[in-house]
């Protein structure tokens, strides 16, 4: 009260000794006590009231303060009635004749479907908004038949705190990522002794560790990494940040690599480490490609029958572009009902802005309310049967539902739950399953690179030599990049919170990146740390699950293309989580 009152005398300029500015005083204490106002409060609440009745000049009097007192009473009225009101409102959209629509380039306008859409068309669609009641149909399981650990940092509201295209040169260019990978390499290849410098000219051989950077200029149109393309873009710490053209020694070895794998995938943003030299001639010659160390497994989790879980993956688009009556993810659902997994992971885009109705506006009903009534209704509908269950939403740049189209991306808002056991994570997302870690991400990574590889094959020196022989067909080696680019910035591909990018950016992704919140995609918080479990990383590619490194590698394709993936752990046993862990692609037909 004191303190109040200390404040209030020091806006109005009052003393306690003045009988009226005593009583206005606590005229004004006693309207901060009623609507539980501060001074300051009070104070900015009377200069926007002056203001708009130009009174900005006048001191505050009792009549003041019986003015306030009414315009306060007067918010309260309408905020009150706003509430009320809000239901009202919203029935009348949806008796609306006219409705506008966002296309996918970001234009509004009138929606093209006529009144009475053919049902073949939308599959029975409502085309009044679906609201999502919060009184649930069926049980609500007491505890789910999984332990699910999420990211440690809360990603809400991240969409509100994201600054894309108004990042400093240094956000962008962030080259602490490379200071990490020379820390990693130090520590892997003891004779190393130190970094060099890769513009400087020297007649000893050093190792450098750099970004691969496409020389644009030098591959032509078809913008594509090759031999003469090279650019190694140093660090700041070890290199001055330079960049300087790059040449593969014609006799090149590939130092502590798999045995078996031939050689060594290069694409731009790959973070190398290179042993050679700078003869003068404005380029640096690797003469060895040191690997980059491969992340450790996963502790081997005590044998433990309750610890198994089964897991269906599926990943949109969940329909064809000719139609929008998502008929195979109804069947997906039907068979959801009947195997009732422990949890249901959906991988976005959902309602994909690039559809061809959707980009032509032939719908009638807005994105959110098809996503309700063909997902959410459906997937309260499965939880109402297996209540133990649990449905984890990631979703997609893709996605017209979300209003945060570069990635990484946060989670869908909080009116897509509809029910407690629907979790809404952010892309990409990294989490656990009863200590079994998961990395997600929905963006196509694996097309991505496979568009822009460049396969160097070498000769191997100390390699690390693995019973039974690792795999080395392309998928798997796709997928090892993935894990072996652990770092967290922009030209990477990092496992943890798995997320893409090629730098520079080429057209064909389709994905716009931002660097703002880089740090929330460390893979770990050292590079000692074990990579995931499983990875599940969708693509066009041909669908498949491997085993690559120490990592259940899964792509099961799109519910569009008829496919899904089915995923079990066998918490009974010895040995390694990828020991336990079994994978399958089913088919939807």
């Amino acid at each position: 009260m004191s303190s109040l009152r200390s404040d209030i005398c020091e806006w109005l300029g009052a003393t306690d000794s003045e009988e009226d500015s005593e009583a206005l005083v606590n005229e004004c204490v006693s309207i901060c006590q009623m609507y539980n106002l501060t001074a300051k409060d009070l104070q900015y609440k009377w200069e926007a009231f002056s203001y708009g009745k130009a009174q900005t000049i006048l001191r505050f009097t009792h009549e003041s303060a019986a003015d306030m007192k009414a315009q306060i009473q007067r918010e309260i009225q309408a905020k009150n009635a706003s509430s009320v009101s809000k239901p009202t409102a919203r029935g009348k959209l949806a008796n609306s004749t006219k409705f506008v629509g966002v296309n996918a380039k970001g234009l509004t306008g009138p929606l093209k479907a006529a009144a009475q859409p053919p049902k073949a068309l939308f599959g029975g669609m409502p085309s009044v908004p679906v609201k999502l009641e919060q009184d649930f149909d069926g049980p609500i399981a007491s505890s789910s038949r999984v332990t699910f650990v999420g990211q440690k940092e809360a990603r809400q509201n991240r969409a509100s705190q994201d600054r894309y295209m108004y990042e400093t040169l240094g956000e962008r260019s962030e080259n602490t990522q490379l200071d990490g990978f020379g820390e990693l390499i130090l520590k892997h290849y003891r004779d190393v002794g130190q970094l060099g410098h890769p513009g400087v000219f020297s007649e000893e051989s050093c190792v450098v560790v750099g970004r691969i950077v496409l020389d644009a200029e030098a591959s032509g149109s078809g913008i594509k990494l090759n031999n003469q393309s090279l650019i190694l873009e140093a660090s700041r710490s070890h290199g001055d940040g330079l960049r300087v053209p790059l040449q593969l020694a014609p006799d090149l070895k590939i130092r502590g690599g798999y045995k078996g794998l031939g050689g060594v995938g290069l694409f731009p943003g790959a973070v190398v480490a290179l042993k050679g030299r700078n003869g003068g001639g404005g380029y640096f010659i690797a003469s060895e490609i040191l690997a980059i160390p491969p992340m450790p497994a996963s502790p081997a989790p005590p044998s433990n029958v309750a610890a198994s879980f089964d897991v269906c993956i599926a990943c949109g688009p969940f329909t064809p572009d000719t139609n929008l009556d998502y008929k195979l993810w109804k069947t997906l659902i039907s068979n959801l009902k009947a195997s009732k997994p422990a949890v249901v992971l959906l991988l976005g885009p959902f309602v994909d802005a690039t559809h061809t109705h959707i980009q032509d506006g032939m719908v009638d009903a807005t994105p959110s309310d098809i996503f309700k009534s063909q997902f959410i209704a459906p997937l309260r509908d499965f939880l109402s049967q297996s209540p133990t269950s649990t449905v984890l939403l990631v979703p997609s740049v893709k996605d017209i539902i979300s209003d945060h189209a570069v990635f990484p991306q946060c989670e869908l808002d909080d009116e897509f739950r509809g029910d407690p056991r629907i979790r809404l994570l952010p892309n990409p997302a990294r989490f656990s399953l009863n200590a079994i870690s998961f990395a997600v991400c929905s963006v196509d990574v694996l097309y991505h690179l496979r568009k822009e590889e460049y396969f160097r094959r070498g000769e191997e020196v100390d390699s690390i030599v693995c019973e039974p022989e690792v795999a080395s067909d392309p998928m798997s080696n796709l997928s090892r990049y993935v894990l072996q680019q652990r770092s967290n910035l922009h030209p990477t591909i990092c496992i943890a919170f798995i997320r893409y990018s090629l730098f520079p950016w080429t057209l064909h992704t389709k994905s716009i990146l931002t660097v703002s919140h880089s740090a929330e995609l460390r893979v770990a918080e050292s590079p000692d740390d074990p990579g995931p479990d499983v990875m599940i990383l969708p693509s066009r590619l041909k669908h498949f699950s491997k085993v690559v490194d120490n990592s259940v590698v899964v792509n099961p394709s799109y519910v569009a293309k008829n496919t899904y993936a089915t995923l079990s752990y066998s918490g009974q046993g010895t040995g390694f989580p990828k020991d336990r862990i079994s994978a399958d692609i089913a088919k939807l037909s």
